[in-house]
């Protein structure tokens, strides 16, 4: 067995002693350097590997697995965090062995695993000493710092660099490059897109061995019609354009837009629902811009300020950490923040398992999750990732957005001459949603808590937070009525809650008009659900209120008001400041003054526009175009949050009006826009659905619409069973059931559950059963590894088995036979909330649950069919399922209510020539 290795300076004389330790759902094995294969059972396992060291993969699975590590563990996905920082691998052995070229199978046994750990170590170690080696600066630091805080790849790193650092630093925030600042961009031309110069684009994006699709040809050519000439001042072009799954809807606007940006020297702001559509599309892109010199220049990635690493917070971070954990996870941060191409830590090309391995909260310490930016006072402004990308979607031809931030960038910067002409929105289903989530108000504890956070500043010694003083005071220095509106806005903010709020409401301790609000609406949730089960999340109508609770919400509505007014009248001085200093303000403090006043208005706005208003009128007077509810919202039984909610009953109303009608052109795209109520065509009755949920019925012209069908032979393609003989709310069934339909399948199969904790059940009684067959299984809400990176591990693997619920019903493209079945567990009705119960009644009752339900069954059945040599089956584990929604599903396939025996053998049946 090893020995503990800190002293040795050679990194190869180490790993010839290191073995390598893989753990399987019952037993592990040990494989050395010179290829000794010892096999334990886990039970045994740990007096054997006890104070020893180990080269390993994941810590995070494997601690999962195993519990307390005794053992120094030397985890190769921390070594290649390390010497590749910002280039992407898949968080197990098998994406290990992609990424370095290893030539082992994908499908690995335990000893594939171990092998390719001892291969990877080897092949990087080599790569770190060549000369060539393209990520050296700053990495004898480094590695010296983390070494010094007990990480055991340290001194080896140092070995290899053969370098004394000790008395060097290196903080990277002092090598990276900074923007600078451009003349504004000429408006953008209005040529239109040419219908053969769009086509053109795409057959270049295609290739010349693509198959022909008449469809795509149809679609792209639509695409252009977003970019005619406006004739009229209150027109906006808008597109809804159905896109059936194979047409390959993505190319096809892609084409149309870079083609007008091109030609009118603009930009199209490419919309999607995810962060992981986001990345996808991104991938796309290379398509177009093969080159990644010209790719950065003409495409950016747009997402909030809480997905990108604060230089700030890094460095304060990095200067006050204690814990060896720390340090570790800091330095790899300042590894991957030298090269990554955007500071994207969500998402971008930071290795999402990071997070896993250090904790969320460390990484959520990194980034603006709190708005406490201090823009251009900030030491690092120059070179912030947030800035870089603001200013490069200002001149890109492309940029990538999710929809939630187009929405509040179009609320928060309303009127502002530089917002963006054209969209292209896909996933346009999600419209509705995205929506609902961007013009809703909440006043709630944590909100109410960040919002005095970001006006008081820290007011506990362990946090980090200037305030608005820290923010404003040197701009304000010679102002004496300024300085008081300051102490006035700050003492105003004492009605907020503060640290600790959730004890206080909960032992009725409150302090202040806020917490004293919470309380009782707090005691109202509790009253009105005392038949609820106290583990989820309870909510009761904000109306009946009870003794006490209409007098806190005026008081709260006074305090509110005065906090509100004066941070209006600070962002006034701050704004009349800019423009009587014009001539002596230098660009720095203009940007500061103009940034800080914008962030004042915005937080005016939420307590002025969101918060007053909910509390007044008093209850039983209700609104016709909002719902307001009481909620204490729970987390696995534990109580998170409290306070009220106001939701818009129709959110695509506000959409187009703040978004849609100040755009010349949006393209709102999908697969899946439409409802099918019966078999018989009658496109105005489909397309009514799909206007009312993107938000076109609120137009005064009539959207241009377009449904363009799949290319796929459903009927040779695929089967659907449902299933009419198990009892779907049985767990011992329920799982069993999944078990042989995976087995039989051989895997490559699509788990997808209405409710966690029927997944969480159901995994437990499928991992050994799965396991005897060597069948990978991985779940959503266990595996201690990100959506993204599961559904990434799913595409590679033949043969895995990938359980999930929204995200991977949604978000899911695997073609080929890594997905070849796709099993629901229930009808996916909507969860009655008070919401959903108002939008209800005002969109049709039954009809509106069953549009909702359809739309989730077409989106799951899409994910199974994504090219035509694809084949796959879809069954549901729900008798009960109603004929009526069967129309989410193609005409021509087959479908049949059968028992789980039959299924079972015509599952392995129609898929015996495809699985591998």
């Amino acid at each position: 067995m090893a020995e503990k290795l800190l002293n040795f300076p050679d990194p190869f004389e180490a790993l010839s002693r290191l073995p390598a330790l893989i753990i399987g759902q019952n037993h592990a094995i040990i494989l050395s350097p010179d290829g000794e294969v010892m096999d334990y059972a886990l039970k045994d396992l740990k007096k054997i590997v006890k104070d020893k060291a180990f080269l390993i993969c994941n810590q995070t699975i494997l601690a999962r697995k195993l519990g307390k590590m005794t053992f120094r563990a030397f985890d190769i996905l921390e070594l290649f965090a390390f010497v590749r920082p910002t280039e992407f691998c898949l968080p197990l052995p098998f994406g290990l062995a992609k990424v370095l070229g290893l030539s082992l199978n994908k499908n690995n046994s335990l000893e594939d695993d171990a092998l390719i750990i001892l291969h990877s170590a080897q092949k990087l170690f080599h790569e770190l000493k060549a000369e060539n080696y393209p990520y050296g600066e700053g990495i004898e630091a480094n590695a010296r710092t983390m070494a010094e805080a007990g990480w055991p790849w340290g001194p080896l790193i140092l070995g290899a660099c053969h370098q004394d650092t000790k008395n060097q630093d290196y903080f990277v925030w002092n090598h990276l490059s900074e923007w600078e600042e451009t003349p504004p961009r000429p408006d953008a031309g209005i040529s239109p897109v040419d219908e053969s110069s769009s086509l053109s684009r795409l057959s270049e994006l295609l290739g010349s061995d693509a198959e022909e699709r008449q469809n795509q040809k149809d679609y792209t050519i639509l695409t252009t019609k977003a970019f005619i000439p406006l004739n009229t001042y209150d027109e906006t072009r808008l597109i809804l354009a159905e896109a059936g799954t194979g047409i390959g809807k993505t190319l096809g606007y892609i084409a149309t837009a870079s083609l007008w940006a091109e030609q009118n020297k603009g930009t199209v702001w490419l919309s999607t629902y995810t962060k992981n559509l986001q990345r996808q599309l991104d991938q796309e892109l290379d398509r177009l811009y093969p080159d990644p010199l010209i790719k950065k220049q003409k495409v950016v990635i747009r997402k909030g300020r809480e997905n990108y690493l604060c230089l700030l917070n890094l460095q304060e971070r990095s200067h006050g950490a204690a814990q060896s954990q720390g340090k570790i996870f800091l330095g790899l941060v300042s590894r991957w923040a030298r090269y990554s191409r955007d500071g994207d830590m969500v998402g971008g090309d930071f290795p999402s398992w990071l997070g896993e391995y250090f904790t969320h909260n460390r990484l959520s310490q990194l980034t603006d999750r709190r708005g406490e930016c201090v823009f251009s006072a900030c030491a690092h402004y120059k070179r912030c990732f947030v800035e870089k990308a603001i200013r490069k979607a200002k001149t890109a031809d492309l940029v990538i957005a999710n929809h939630a931030l187009v929405m509040v960038q179009s609320a928060t910067r309303a009127g502002e001459a530089d917002l963006p002409s054209h969209y292209v929105f896909d996933e346009g289903h999600h419209i509705f949603d995205a929506a609902d989530s961007a013009f809703s108000a909440h006043l709630t504890g944590q909100e109410g808590l960040e919002l005095r956070r970001w006006i008081r500043g820290a007011e506990e010694s362990s946090r980090r937070g200037k305030g608005l003083k820290g923010r404003v005071e040197d701009m304000i220095s010679d102002d004496d009525d300024a300085r008081h509106i300051l102490e006035q806005t700050i003492t105003a903010a004492r009605i907020l809650p503060a640290d600790g709020w959730h004890y206080r409401i909960s032992e009725d301790s409150a302090i202040g008009p806020m917490e004293k609000f919470l309380e009782l609406v707090r005691k109202q949730v509790f009253a009105r659900n005392k038949a609820t089960h106290h583990f989820h999340s309870m909510e009761t109508p904000a109306e009946y209120f009870i003794e006490g609770l209409q007098d806190a919400a005026k008081n709260l509505h006074h305090g509110l008001d005065d906090l509100g007014k004066f941070l209006k009248k600070l962002a006034v001085i701050l704004l009349k400041k800019l423009d009587d200093e014009t001539a002596e303000l230098d660009s720095n403090m203009r940007s500061r003054l103009e940034s800080v006043a914008r962030s004042l208005n915005r937080r005016a706005d939420v307590i002025t526009d969101g918060w007053m208003p909910m509390l007044i009128p008093p209850a039983g007077q209700k609104s016709a175009s909002f719902v307001d509810w009481f909620e204490v919202d729970r987390s696995s039984g534990r109580e998170i949050d409290a306070g009220m909610y106001r939701h818009w009953i129709d959110p695509s109303l506000p959409f187009i009006e703040t978004v849609v009608k100040p755009a010349s052109g949006v393209i709102i795209t999908s697969a899946t826009l439409r409802d099918q109520l019966t078999n018989d065509i009658n496109q105005d009755v489909e397309w009514h659905s799909a206007e009312i949920r993107t938000g076109a019925v609120h137009m005064i012209n009539p959207p241009r619409r377009q449904s363009l069908k799949s290319p796929f032979n459903y009927q040779d393609q695929s089967r659907i069973f449902i299933i009419n003989d198990m009892n779907k709310h049985d767990l011992d069934q329920l799982a069993a059931a999944y078990r042989e339909l995976m087995i039989a399948s051989g895997g490559g199969a699509l788990g997808i559950f209405t409710a966690i904790n029927r997944l969480r059940e159901v995994h437990k009684r499928l991992i050994s059963p799965l396991e005897e067959h060597n069948i990978p299984l991985y779940a959503q809400h266990i595996d201690p590894i990100n959506v993204s990176a599961l559904i990434d591990i799913f595409r590679e693997l033949d043969n895995s088995c990938l359980l999930g619920t929204d995200a991977v019903r949604d978000g899911v493209d695997v073609p080929g036979t890594a997905l070849r079945l796709c099993i629901f567990d229930k009808v996916p009705w909507p969860r009655p909330t008070l919401l959903h119960k108002a939008r209800r009644e005002k969109f049709g009752k039954q009809t509106y649950d069953d549009l909702i339900t359809r739309l989730r069954l077409k989106q799951a059945y899409g994910r199974l069919i994504r090219r035509r040599s694809d084949k796959g089956v879809f069954i549901m584990l729900d008798g009960a399922t109603p004929t009526r929604l069967l129309t989410a599903f193609p005409d021509d396939v087959i479908i049949e209510r059968i028992g789980l025996s039959e299924a079972i053998q015509k599952t392995k049946e129609f898929l015996k020539d495809y699985r591998l």
